[in-house]
């Protein structure tokens, strides 16, 4: 269960995040959130797709598996790409409110918060340390980038540029798994644009990111590559 306090030089000056990748600090996810702004980090190694929330909005993510609590780049205590995105980083900080606007927050149930083992976040003297100041620059980037996206949601929706998809995988093993509910980038629909709506697409930032996912769908046979090796390597 999360505890989100605001974080307090006082109150948490003792305390570390373990930075060590693995299951037991919640790594084993299938995708993570991402934004338009990271779409050419995370397009070099992970396929980008969208999905309705709760709310019924659409949500860009980035994909690690193929199916629930599976994440194929996990290897161990090692995450085998040379990107992690930024909602996987940040943790275990997110976001909050105060009343002077968006502040810093820890959860202090999150397995990574320890007080003998990982990154100190103060210094003896009360200082912030060179993580702590990197994880408050990444929430900075991840709150601005999570901020854009209802944007570039809409004008997707605006210009019908997301269509469903239903992905078939034959497993080593034998049979076919599916991959369901997600949403991609409708290429015929991009390419019968007309000048006019491709310049306002241009015009407010939103080209670029939608041809970086559509770039992104390379990725998935990497990623049914990896999902055999480990099968296989299970064995």
């Amino acid at each position: 269960m999360a505890q989100h306090v605001p974080l307090d030089p006082s109150a948490h000056r003792d305390l570390r995040v373990i930075t060590t990748r693995g299951v037991a600090f919640g790594d084993g996810m299938m995708s993570a959130l991402t934004f338009p702004a990271e779409f050419r980090n995370v397009q070099a190694h992970y396929p980008i797709v969208f999905q309705k929330t709760a709310d019924t909005r659409f949500q860009p993510f980035a994909l690690f598996g193929l199916q629930e609590g599976e994440n194929l780049f996990l290897q161990g205590t090692h995450w085998d790409a040379h990107y992690l995105p930024m909602a996987v980083e940040r943790q275990p900080f997110l976001i909050g409110r105060s009343a002077n606007g968006p502040s810093m927050h820890i959860d202090l149930d999150n397995p990574r918060v320890s007080r003998s083992a990982g990154e100190p976040l103060f210094t003896e003297h009360g200082g912030t340390t060179p993580f702590l100041e990197r994880m408050n620059t990444l929430l900075g980037q991840l709150h601005e980038g999570l901020s854009a996206t209802p944007a570039f949601i809409e004008a997707l929706l605006q210009y019908g540029l997301l269509e469903s998809f239903v992905l078939d995988i034959a497993r080593p093993e034998g049979g076919h798994a599916r991959l369901a509910g997600y949403h991609t980038i409708n290429e015929e629909a991009l390419a019968a644009l007309d000048a006019s709506a491709l310049h306002a697409l241009h015009r407010a930032g939103h080209l670029l990111p939608i041809h970086m996912a559509i770039a992104s769908l390379s990725q998935f046979r990497a990623l049914i590559e990896r999902g055999q090796r480990t099968v296989r390597h299970a064995r």
